[in-house]
C-alpha cells in the first residue's frame, strides 16, 4: 500500500476551523487539494503529521499560529498621536493605512482617545490559530515533469512572485 513520502502526489480533502486571540471560531467549507509531499511546502505540523499515512486515514491536528500568520505580539500594541493621521480615515475597529515618507503604515485601531489612538500594528492575521480533520484520498507516484513545476513554483513563492 502507498504511504506518503517525497515525491508522491498526495490528495487529501480537509475541514478547517480558524481561531482568532479573542476565542471567535470560523468554520470553513470542506476543500480538496493536491501536492507534491516534500517539495510543495506545507506547513511543518500538517507535513509531519502526514509522513507516512495511508489513503483513507483521517487525523486531526492543530496548527499554531507561528506556523501560519504569526504569534499576536502585545508589544506591537502602542498609543500613537492622532496628529498627522488623516482624520476621515481614523474609525475604531477599522484597518488605517497611509503612505508616509514612501512607507506605507498599516495598523489596526482599537481605542480612539482625545489626543491619541491605541494602534495594533501586528499583522491583521496575526495570533491566528487553525484545526483540521484531514483525510488522505489518494497517493501516487509524481512524474518528473509535475516535480519539476513544483519546484518552480516552490523558487517562485520564494522570490515572491505568487
Amino acid at each position: 500500500m502507498e504511504s506518503i513520502q517525497t515525491d508522491k502526489k498526495v490528495s487529501i480533502k480537509y475541514l478547517m476551523k480558524t481561531r482568532t486571540p479573542d476565542g471567535t471560531v470560523k468554520d470553513h467549507s470542506e476543500e480538496c487539494f493536491s501536492f507534491i509531499y516534500g517539495v510543495d511546502r506545507q506547513v511543518p505540523t500538517l507535513e509531519k503529521a502526514l509522513e507516512g499515512r495511508h489513503p483513507g486515514q483521517k487525523i486531526s491536528l492543530v496548527i499554531p499560529p507561528s506556523e501560519i500568520y504569526g504569534d499576536h505580539d502585545s508589544e506591537l500594541i502602542r498609543e500613537i498621536p492622532k496628529q498627522g493621521l488623516i482624520k476621515q480615515r481614523i474609525k475604531e475597529g477599522r484597518l488605517y493605512r497611509q503612505m508616509k515618507k514612501g512607507c506605507l503604515i498599516s495598523f489596526r485601531i482599537l481605542e480612539i482617545r482625545p489626543k491619541t489612538l491605541v494602534a495594533d500594528f501586528n499583522r491583521p492575521m496575526a495570533g491566528i490559530s487553525v484545526s483540521m480533520e484531514v483525510e488522505v484520498l489518494d497517493i501516487t507516484d509524481a512524474s518528473k515533469k509535475e516535480i519539476d513545476k513544483a519546484v518552480e513554483a516552490q523558487v517562485r513563492k520564494g522570490i515572491g512572485c505568487e
